[in-house]
Parts: structure tokens; sequence; C-alpha cells
């Protein structure tokens, strides 16, 4: 499957025929009665949305998350966006040679590079009580870390995408050290390490991610404030380190309407809160730019204030 073959670059009008991977299905019920599902369906240049019509109780159980489906339809518009018009479906079997693999993005930097910049950076942390925290919880999460994207839509929402948020982050804040010589380099390193990795329990797959039970009756931002405690229990270790760093990830969200139960009130975690929301409203900035020609909009982005964004051509 190529980038121009994919999903995000049919038009509308245009017949479809082709393998794709169901992110997400919802039941509903028309105003006759009558149930469909809807059905968010992704390839690795983007999404979606389909409706599968008087869908039966065997469609409901066979029409899953994660599941590969081959696909007939027509792209049509619906509200301002392309929407797939279904009408034939089945699962794939081994005889097709589609893997989940195939359909999933995956973050545009080598996994191995961004494997070394983490290690580098983690060599760079001098305190040893946070420093051993800081590897500790990495080696519990490790492999997650590693496949897990940071989110489950608007940004770095694919494969690797944590590890790829996080080590962007890190890029950012060796550049602040530059301008500001009074950052505690081990707190701010430390805490942009640590502050989405509770989002490996949050989140329930790489490939298909919903919210588990856990992630929505607690969050990743109070879980990873319990790992940090725990993890400095196991450690022996006690003192300011443990609190500074739980603080950090309390307050990365910047205040409460955006989901942190405290505000910062250390340099470090005003840094890093800074340093998130830059490199998330890039990212999101970035990738749908990639999508339209110079002169052209992107279609609203609803967490940047559903502002349109414009691709120069100079």
């Amino acid at each position: 499957m190529t980038m121009t073959q994919g999903i995000a670059h049919r038009q509308v009008g245009e017949q479809f025929e082709g393998f794709l991977l169901i992110k997400s299905v919802d039941k509903g019920v028309t105003s006759s009665g009558k149930p469909f599902l809807t059905i968010i369906f992704r390839d690795r240049t983007g999404e979606i949305e389909a409706k599968l019509w008087d869908s039966t109780k065997e469609d409901e159980e066979t029409f899953m998350p994660e599941a590969i489906v081959q696909v007939h339809g027509e792209i049509r518009q619906f509200r301002g966006k392309n929407q797939l018009n279904i009408r034939q479906i089945r699962l794939s079997n081994e005889m097709d040679g589609v893997r989940v693999e195939d359909f999933i993005e995956k973050a545009p930097v080598e996994l191995e590079e961004m494997q070394d910049y983490l290690t580098q950076m983690i060599f760079a942390l001098e305190n040893p009580n946070i420093q051993r925290i800081v590897r500790a919880i990495l080696k519990k999460y490790n492999d997650d870390l590693l496949t897990y994207p940071a989110a489950t839509k608007n940004h770095h929402e694919y494969a690797s995408g944590l590890i790829h948020h996080i080590v962007s982050m890190l890029k950012i804040a060796r550049q602040m050290k530059d301008l500001y010589s009074e950052i505690n380099t081990d707190l701010l390193y430390a805490g942009i390490i640590l502050h989405d990795i509770g989002k490996v329990k949050e989140l329930s797959s790489p490939a298909s991610p919903t919210y588990t039970l856990e992630g929505k009756m607690l969050g990743h931002i109070s879980m990873m404030v319990d790992e940090i405690k725990v993890t400095a229990e196991e450690l022996g270790i006690e003192g300011e380190e443990v609190m500074l760093l739980q603080h950090l990830v309390l307050s990365h969200h910047g205040k409460g309407e955006w989901g942190s139960p405290k505000a910062p009130i250390v340099r470090e975690a005003e840094l890093l809160h800074l340093i998130d929301m830059m490199d998330a409203k890039m990212n999101m900035m970035n990738r749908a730019l990639e999508s339209v020609e110079p002169g052209e909009f992107t279609d609203r982005i609803f967490p940047l204030e559903n502002r349109q964004f414009y691709k120069p051509t100079i």
C-alpha cells in the first residue's frame, strides 16, 4: 500500500476497493428504528468514517476494533468531510496477506534513533535519585513506550508517537538550557520523560487505542504520580526529588480545566507545560499542513480553537 493509494488521498465520487483497519465502532439507531454501525477506518495515511446501515447482531460481533476488513464502497461527503459509503465488507483472512502493522501510521523518525537519543538524555541526569527512578520506570514500561501513541487523537496519535513526543520535547528542552542557564535540567528532563508514560496504562493498545477502564477512572496523570511514589519506595529513595517529580507530572497540563490537579509552581514544571503544549500544537499543525497544497487552508483543527491554517506559497 503506497501513500498515494491511502484513504486520506481519495476524492469525493471515487470508488474504493481495498483493505482497511477498524479503529472504532459505535452502534446507533435511525429515526425509523433501524440499527446501524458508525465505523472509523484507518490506514497509514489517515482515517475515514463510514456507516454500515441495517446492521445485524452478527455484524456487531464481527466488525470489531483492530479487525482488518476488505471494503467496497464510494467516497462521499457529509457535513464537509469525506465519508465512505459501504457496499460490501468482509473480514480479511490469511490468504489476503495483510497485517495490522500495514495500516498503522508510524512516527516519522526511526525508532532506533529515538531510543538512542532517549538513552543519551538519561545519561545526562546527574542526580542519582532522579536517574534511578527514571531508569526503573523506563525499564518497567520500555516495550510499551516504544510502540504506543501519545494520544487517541489530535497529536502524536500514531505508533511510537509517545516516544516521538518525549524525544521532541527533550530536544526543545536542551535548547531552553542554552537560553536559561538557571534551569535544573535533571528535573526538566526527568519530568519530560515521565509526564506521559502513564498513557501506556490509560490507552488500550497501539493499533486502535481506546481508553481503558483505569484510564477513564484515574487518568495517566494520577497513575504516574502513584508510579513515581511506588518506584521510589521500592528503591528506598526519600526526599524532595520524589515530590518534585510528582509535581511535574501533576501540573504538566497547566491548569485544572485542562486536566492538571495542580498548576505549575516550580520553574521546571512551568517549562515542562509550555514545551508539552508547543510540541503538541506543532505536531497537529504540521500534520494538517502536510495534507494541503501551498495556497490552501487546512481543515479546522478543533484543539487549536477550531482554526484553519494557511500554507504559504513562498
